[in-house]
């Protein structure tokens, strides 16, 4: 139980150094801590608060000025891969693949647009009700995505996915059921192989994990060139490695670098392998036909609900390129380009599984032609 004296004396120093912090302008994170302490002693004496309260004290005022606030402690817990703030009541964490409410609240909408002005402000990212919406990555690596009102109708929605702390080796997605060791072997082999390997499954089921987990299998003197949305692969020891990322348009609508302007640059710079995070639109189109240029072993991810579905819905993005292809010509850059579609699928459990992997053969007329290689029973 919070003692009134912690709240009070916790508002007081609130309100002190913000007012002291707005008159003398930028503070470091080392004088708001020096500040914060000789506040905490001075006003905690006041109020008679213990070390353990002051101290308590010290943490929270630093994370509500320097940090995240009362998500801070979210952040830092390596357990947990997803905070979603759905207005000022309801805050819910993602741990081991479930979903659970924290009993974490604010006190009004006020500090949750705060927070997340904090965050944009972090990234040079602007979000207003001119530009209610904001997707992001932060300096850790993670991704946010933000909307506010009067977009959002219950108040301002905050997600947050972490950004993983470590890579996963394929024995340890065996180890953790994400996969058999007979998948893992064919994996492995395909891309010893150099053969183009194409990841889908829905949102959160594990597809930049094994992506990455791929990646890292690409021998050390091939060079790679990723491109991604967000920057979210790392690729270890890996010394010829070069990283793009898309940029959004700044406020007065310009700058833009697009994913489909990324793969064009990437076949200039003399890549062994591309690797691009995920694919959404017209960029596919330029992905197949870097794979049918000779580019092979490339990889990417997308969102499909089958590997079938993860083929037709290629078909699709690519057809957004507005060149004029025929769905024909299209079909048959996908059957020459792809080899492999690896399938995952988040349980209700919060386990993520891959539960099929199709070769693809070729796509003449009608249906693609594939072979099966791999199918989770039940």
């Amino acid at each position: 139980m919070i003692r009134k004296e912690f709240t009070d004396c916790l508002s007081e120093i609130d309100g002190a150094l913000s007012a002291r912090a707005g008159a003398e302008g930028e503070w470091s994170d080392l004088v708001v801590r020096r500040t914060l302490q000789a506040l905490v002693l001075e006003r905690g004496r006041l109020y008679g608060l213990s070390v353990g309260e002051k101290e308590d004290m010290l943490e929270k005022l630093f994370n509500r000025f320097r940090r995240l606030d009362r998500l801070q402690p979210l952040i830092e817990d390596q357990e947990v891969t997803d905070i979603l703030i759905n207005g000022r009541q309801s805050v819910y964490v993602e741990k081991g693949g479930r979903l659970a409410a924290t009993g974490i609240s604010f006190d009004d909408d006020s500090q949750v647009l705060e927070l997340i002005q904090r965050i944009c402000d972090q990234v040079n990212r602007q979000v207003n009700q001119a530009s209610p919406m904001v997707d992001a990555r932060l300096p850790d690596g993670s991704r946010i995505g933000a909307v506010l009102p009067p977009i959002a109708l219950d108040g301002p929605v905050l997600a947050i996915r972490k950004f993983a702390a470590k890579s996963f080796t394929l024995p340890e997605l065996v180890e953790k059921e994400a996969l058999t060791e007979e998948v893992a072997g064919l994996l492995a082999k395909a891309v010893a192989d150099r053969r183009a390997i194409f990841i889908s499954g829905g949102t959160g089921s594990g597809k930049t994990t094994l992506l990455n987990t791929l990646a890292n299998l690409v021998p050390a003197e091939e060079r790679i060139i990723t491109v991604e949305d967000a920057a979210e692969l790392r690729i270890a020891g890996e010394a010829n490695l070069v990283r793009l990322e898309a940029r959004p348009p700044n406020t007065e609508g310009k700058g833009e670098i697009t994913l489909r302007q990324l793969v064009r640059m990437a076949l200039r710079l003399r890549p062994d392998r591309i690797i691009v995070g995920e694919v959404r639109g017209e960029e596919a189109l330029d992905m197949l036909q870097a794979m049918n240029t000779g580019h092979r072993g490339a990889m990417s991810s997308g969102h499909a609900n089958s590997a079938m579905d993860m083929l037709e819905r290629l078909e699709t993005m690519a057809m957004m390129a507005g060149l004029g292809l025929p769905a024909a010509a299209i079909r048959r850059q996908i059957g020459s380009a792809l080899d492999l579609v690896a399938h995952l699928e988040r349980h209700v459990s919060g386990k993520r599984q891959v539960t099929e992997i199709i070769e693809v053969l070729q796509w003449p007329e009608g249906d693609p032609v594939v072979r099966q290689l791999y199918r989770k029973d039940g």
